[in-house]
Protein backbone atom coordinates (compact mmCIF):
# COMPACT_ATOMS: atom_id res chain seq x y z
CA UNK A 1 0.00 0.00 0.00
CA UNK A 2 1.41 3.37 -0.96
CA UNK A 3 1.90 6.18 1.50
CA UNK A 4 -0.85 8.20 -0.22
CA UNK A 5 -3.40 5.39 0.02
CA UNK A 6 -2.52 4.88 3.71
CA UNK A 7 -3.08 8.57 4.32
CA UNK A 8 -6.36 8.49 2.42
CA UNK A 9 -7.49 5.48 4.43
CA UNK A 10 -6.60 7.22 7.71
CA UNK A 11 -8.48 10.37 6.71
CA UNK A 12 -11.54 8.34 5.70
CA UNK A 13 -11.43 6.42 8.97
CA UNK A 14 -11.27 9.66 10.96
CA UNK A 15 -14.17 11.12 9.00
CA UNK A 16 -16.25 8.00 9.68
CA UNK A 17 -15.49 8.24 13.39
CA UNK A 18 -16.56 11.89 13.44
CA UNK A 19 -19.73 11.02 11.52
CA UNK A 20 -20.52 8.25 14.00
CA UNK A 21 -20.27 10.69 16.87
CA UNK A 22 -22.33 13.23 14.92
CA UNK A 23 -25.09 10.65 14.55
CA UNK A 24 -25.02 9.96 18.31
CA UNK A 25 -25.20 13.69 19.09
CA UNK A 26 -28.10 14.08 16.64
CA UNK A 27 -30.01 11.27 18.36
CA UNK A 28 -29.44 12.94 21.72
CA UNK A 29 -30.51 16.31 20.29
CA UNK A 30 -33.83 14.83 19.15
CA UNK A 31 -34.42 13.38 22.57
CA UNK A 32 -33.39 16.62 24.30
CA UNK A 33 -35.67 18.71 22.09
CA UNK A 34 -38.65 16.59 23.07
CA UNK A 35 -37.84 16.96 26.76
CA UNK A 36 -36.97 20.68 26.59
CA UNK A 37 -40.26 21.44 24.84
CA UNK A 38 -42.03 20.47 28.06
CA UNK A 39 -39.61 22.26 30.40
CA UNK A 40 -39.45 25.74 31.77
CA UNK A 41 -36.24 27.65 32.29
CA UNK A 42 -33.02 28.21 30.42
CA UNK A 43 -32.79 24.65 29.08
CA UNK A 44 -33.86 25.82 25.63
CA UNK A 45 -30.93 28.25 25.55
CA UNK A 46 -28.55 25.50 26.63
CA UNK A 47 -29.89 23.23 23.92
CA UNK A 48 -29.54 25.97 21.29
CA UNK A 49 -25.89 26.47 22.28
CA UNK A 50 -25.13 22.76 21.98
CA UNK A 51 -26.89 22.66 18.60
CA UNK A 52 -24.81 25.62 17.39
CA UNK A 53 -21.61 23.83 18.42
CA UNK A 54 -22.82 20.65 16.73
CA UNK A 55 -23.50 22.53 13.51
CA UNK A 56 -20.02 24.07 13.54
CA UNK A 57 -18.35 20.69 14.03
CA UNK A 58 -20.54 19.10 11.37
CA UNK A 59 -19.53 21.82 8.89
CA UNK A 60 -15.88 21.18 9.59
CA UNK A 61 -16.30 17.44 9.03
CA UNK A 62 -17.99 18.19 5.69
CA UNK A 63 -15.12 20.50 4.69
CA UNK A 64 -12.58 17.77 5.36
CA UNK A 65 -14.62 15.17 3.52
CA UNK A 66 -14.41 17.33 0.38
CA UNK A 67 -10.67 17.97 0.62
CA UNK A 68 -8.09 15.90 -1.21
CA UNK A 69 -6.32 13.16 0.78
CA UNK A 70 -3.07 15.14 0.77
CA UNK A 71 -4.59 17.47 3.35
CA UNK A 72 -4.60 14.67 5.93
CA UNK A 73 -2.21 16.56 8.15
CA UNK A 74 -4.77 19.36 8.43
CA UNK A 75 -7.40 16.85 9.45
CA UNK A 76 -5.18 15.78 12.33
CA UNK A 77 -5.45 19.37 13.61
CA UNK A 78 -9.25 19.18 13.42
CA UNK A 79 -9.36 18.14 17.02
CA UNK A 80 -9.90 15.11 19.14
CA UNK A 81 -13.02 13.03 19.18
CA UNK A 82 -13.40 14.25 22.75
CA UNK A 83 -15.14 17.36 21.40
CA UNK A 84 -18.02 15.19 20.19
CA UNK A 85 -18.00 13.21 23.41
CA UNK A 86 -18.20 16.42 25.44
CA UNK A 87 -21.23 17.59 23.45
CA UNK A 88 -22.89 14.21 23.93
CA UNK A 89 -22.22 14.31 27.66
CA UNK A 90 -23.70 17.81 27.95
CA UNK A 91 -26.84 16.62 26.17
CA UNK A 92 -27.07 13.50 28.31
CA UNK A 93 -26.81 15.61 31.48
CA UNK A 94 -29.50 17.99 30.23
CA UNK A 95 -31.83 15.13 29.36
CA UNK A 96 -31.22 13.39 32.66
CA UNK A 97 -31.86 16.56 34.63
CA UNK A 98 -35.14 17.24 32.79
CA UNK A 99 -36.45 13.68 32.87
CA UNK A 100 -36.40 13.58 36.67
Amino acid sequence: MTEMSKLNQLVQQNILEHESRLKHVDELLERAQAVVAKAEGDEAAQLAEVKRERDQLSSRVEEYRLRPPESGEEFEKFGPMAVWDTLAKRLENLIERLER
